[in-house]
């Protein structure tokens, strides 16, 4: 088989129902028991409840693929944003136990900061990196992801947005609003990094089976509590991190968890099997 990077998805991939294929997954009841609150009946009210429903749906369907005799062991892995968590679990770095009351914490500061000061995101599409960050500087947003070739988010202030909106034929890129009520991965979301170093302080962190590469660095994490503040700041450097794995012989990459966004940001990025 083809060396192959698993990938965990972020926030953005939740529907209503994904959790049916892995409702009876013993890591996911366990999860429903330790929140002791159902995400998956409040992923309408947002990021507080999507993120921890994701998470859990992702860790469960990890568990269905090394159940899977048929299943490559991975080479490498990654998640997008909150999907880092996911695959940290996957690679044993971070317990389950750990990673989810993380996830729980982290997606509660993420809301407080939000509360502190109103944001949004806005997708680019059709526009490269460069004209990304030309209409970031003339709103005051912020790069705050870049997905795949043609498709590059911004993250701010609620003014900005509406700017970025507006500016988008200027810049001959289509814009489109996210539905999302907060400004991710950017300098906004400083309080909330606060919240989670305090929480990753007193995590036990071991030795990751496979590498798993940072949205911040496009590399390995090598300081697993110091990347994980940091890329709650900074943008998601996904499409880096996908051809810096091409680029060490990944051959196959594989969506582990709810949706298929990242398997449509592999086509556009890469030219190996998704």
């Amino acid at each position: 088989m083809p060396p192959v990077s698993v990938l965990f998805p972020g926030q953005g991939s939740h529907a209503d129902g994904m959790e049916e294929p892995w409702i009876d997954a013993p890591r996911l009841q366990a999860g429903l028991a330790l929140l002791d609150y159902d995400p998956f009946s409040r992923l309408d009210e947002g990021t507080r409840y999507q993120q921890p429903a994701i998470f859990l749906c992702s860790v469960a369907a990890w568990d269905a693929r090394v159940d899977d005799p048929d299943a490559a062991a991975p080479a490498a892995g990654a998640g997008h944003s909150l999907g880092e968590y996911a695959a940290l679990v996957a690679a044993g770095a971070l317990s389950f136990e750990d990673a989810l009351r993380l996830v729980d914490a982290r997606a509660a500061a993420m809301d407080r900061a939000n509360e502190l000061v109103p944001g949004g995101m806005v997708a680019l599409l059709g526009g490269d990196i460069d004209v990304a960050r030309g209409l970031a500087r003339r709103t005051g947003l912020y790069v705050a992801n870049d997905n795949a070739p043609g498709q590059v988010v911004l993250s701010g202030r609620e003014e900005g947005i509406e700017q970025a909106l507006e500016l988008g034929r200027e810049f001959d890129v289509r814009t489109r609003r996210l539905p999302v009520s907060a400004a991710f991965h950017t300098p906004l979301m400083a309080p909330a990094a606060d919240e989670l170093g305090a929480a990753l302080a007193d995590v036990e962190i071991t030795e990751t089976t496979f590498p798993v590469f940072s949205n911040g660095t496009a590399e390995p994490f090598s300081d697993i509590r110091g990347e994980l503040v940091a890329n709650l700041l900074a943008p998601v450097r996904f499409r880096e991190t996908l051809l810096a794995m091409a680029d060490t012989g990944i051959e196959a990459f594989e969506e582990v968890g709810p949706g298929r966004v990242l398997a449509g940001l592999v086509r556009r990025t890469v030219t190996v099997a998704a």
